[in-house]
């Protein structure tokens, strides 16, 4: 493994909004403090509201949500809106077109509903396509929102692989995007896993696998990174990885890694090998 910096610092307090960039934070074994604490709960399925299904949720990635100064349970953030005015529970019902609740512990057996990205991709975010329902957080600890695990990596030697900015690393929900050396190029997450990692003087990360992606990364992201198929598209044609043992290969991009010993983690923090 390389040595890289850390360039982005990303926290999202509501699973499947937009999040906030930050300077510095704590991380302990649920990951950043503060991360998908929260997230909205469809009424009508019982289910953890996720845009995987972008049919009925694409909408979720035109708010952002926002932290106050105090983390931590019960502490609600703040949902803005695109035009950035505050919006409460019946607000994003109405705008969502399903009643839903903000919650911050997981209903039991907590799952979502993920649309089969190649279909997405060929009919269209708006067409009924088949999904596959899936358990939350399988490599995080109990009680959390994370889709498998509570941290998500991507350099941006990956990113210059896919063809996308660095700009663009928000399309892909990292907690860490790291600045890899000149001269690095392709996919280098992919030899990471089962690796263990160093983030600045305190924090150690063990790699778990390299992180599936699904239709979210097509989907329009505010006004800033409007829809673009090709951010599937092109991982389908250069990086079919298997993520875990028993899956097919899948086009991936970024790794997903738990916490080994907890710390602070900083902008401009070094990341390299557990010696």
């Amino acid at each position: 493994m390389l040595v890289a910096t850390v360039e982005r610092l990303c926290r999202y307090p509501v699973k499947s909004m937009l999040g906030e960039d930050l300077r510095e934070a704590e991380v302990s074994e649920r990951g950043i403090t503060g991360d998908r604490g929260w997230a909205l709960l469809d009424a009508g399925t019982g289910r953890v509201v996720s845009a995987k299904h972008p049919r009925l949720w694409a909408g979720m990635l035109g708010f952002t949500a926002v932290t106050g100064p105090v983390t931590g349970p019960g502490a609600r953030p703040a949902v803005l809106g695109p035009d950035g005015g505050l919006v409460g529970e019946g607000g994003l019902s109405e705008r969502l077109g399903r009643k839903v609740r903000l919650v911050d512990v997981p209903p039991p057996g907590a799952s979502v509903e993920r649309s089969v990205p190649e279909e997405v991709l060929a009919r269209g975010v708006r067409a009924e396509v088949g999904f596959t329902v899936s358990e939350l957080g399988r490599g995080a600890p109990s009680g959390t929102f994370f889709d498998f695990a509570p941290l998500h990596l991507l350099t941006t030697a990956a990113l210059a692989a896919a063809d996308a900015p660095a700009a663009a690393a928000g399309r892909y929900r990292p907690n860490l995007v790291l600045r890899t050396p000149g001269g690095v190029s392709g996919f280098v997450e992919n030899g990471w896993v089962e690796g263990e990692l160093a983030v600045g003087p305190e924090l150690r990360l063990h790699v778990l696998a390299a992180t599936p992606r699904c239709a979210v990364p097509t989907l329009a992201h505010g006004p800033g990174l409007p829809r673009s198929a090709a951010a599937l598209r092109v991982l389908a044609e250069r990086n079919r990885v298997v993520p875990l043992p028993g899956m097919a290969a899948l086009p991936c991009l970024g790794v997903y890694a738990r916490v080994l010993r907890p710390g602070r983690v900083r902008v401009g923090d070094r990341v390299g090998p557990v010696s």
